[in-house]
């Protein structure tokens, strides 16, 4: 039996919760949204798929992504809700008679928080004063040298409070990472975003490897933006862009479901964030589509 889900804080808890409730004997497969999505993830029986579309082949299933809601029947759980954790921890049971040997309720009530992007002008800012919000600041999915660290996390938060998490050596080295590439992340963001009305674009199509840093942090140097448009190659295949577009977490006036949108380019997501991967020569017509409907700031229906 494996857990296979995606490398961000939500995922990660999820695997967390998953370990303590289930008879999981194989690593943690971890895999990309849009790699399930297209069907290139082989699932085995017995495999319990979180925070990802739906595969036939799982034993169960937990999510809560708007553009992977299912009508026919399957094990596991599914609901919109702030986090995948979140729908696990309902469904083994998070009061009395909970399956699990620890307490998990902070964390999952820190994953709820995270991955829903509830968050202050303060906690965006300066996340350093913030554990919860740092350490998930150092799980990446672009980078899948970085799986012994996500394991490493997985047990790590199974066995200790988040003091004790913080305190682990390569935990502190990472974290010390993030805080001074989120220092620098400010200056690339403000030099490579432009505002289309109401839309901040960030475009690091330009670079090699792009920037990465605080997601959040867009936000609050554009406060006119409802919404955030970035754009990147993936790694090295300079074949393929990837865009990720989320609403606002300050300016709350975006009326386009991000999720429908984008599953009209293959991704999917929430209603206020996602992405999509595309082919390079069909990028530009795609992005200014994107990019247009965004700026009409329009309910869609489909």
């Amino acid at each position: 039996m494996r857990i296979v889900t995606r490398a961000d804080f939500d995922g990660v808890v999820c695997a967390v919760l998953v370990y303590d409730a289930e008879e999981v004997d194989e690593p943690v497969e971890w895999v990309e949204p849009n790699d399930m999505q297209k069907g290139k993830v082989t699932i085995k029986e017995g495999d319990i798929v979180a925070n990802l579309p739906y595969h036939p082949d799982c034993a169960l299933w937990f999510d809560h992504h708007y553009t992977n809601q299912r009508g026919d029947d399957f094990k596991g759980a599914f609901k919109i809700a702030p986090s995948a954790a979140g729908v696990i921890f309902d469904y083994y049971g998070k009061n009395e008679g909970s399956v699990f040997n620890r307490d998990y309720t902070e964390l999952v009530r820190q994953a709820d928080k995270i991955d829903a992007a509830d968050l202050s002008q303060e906690e965006v800012r300066h996340p350093e004063s913030y554990p919860y919000i740092l350490l998930s600041m150092t799980i990446s999915s672009s980078s899948p040298q970085d799986e012994p660290y996500w394991n490493r996390l997985i047990d790590l938060l199974r066995k200790a409070e988040i003091d004790g998490v913080m305190a682990d050596p390569e935990v502190r080295e990472r974290c010390e990472a993030v805080i001074r590439r989120n220092q620098a992340y400010k200056g690339y963001l403000e030099d490579y975003t432009r505002m289309e009305g109401v839309v901040a674009v960030t475009d690091f199509r330009s670079f090699d490897e792009a920037p990465a840093g605080n997601r959040f942090l867009v936000y609050s140097l554009f406060p006119d933006a409802v919404v955030h448009v970035r754009i990147r190659y993936a790694g090295d295949a300079s074949n393929k862009v990837i865009v990720n577009v989320g609403h606002s977490i300050f300016n709350r006036n975006c009326k386009v479901n991000v999720g429908m949108l984008l599953s009209r380019y293959g991704g999917g997501g929430h209603a206020g964030a996602g992405s999509c991967t595309l082919k390079r020569e069909a990028a530009e017509p795609a992005i200014a589509d994107i990019v247009g409907t965004l700026k009409k700031n329009e309910a869609i229906t489909h």
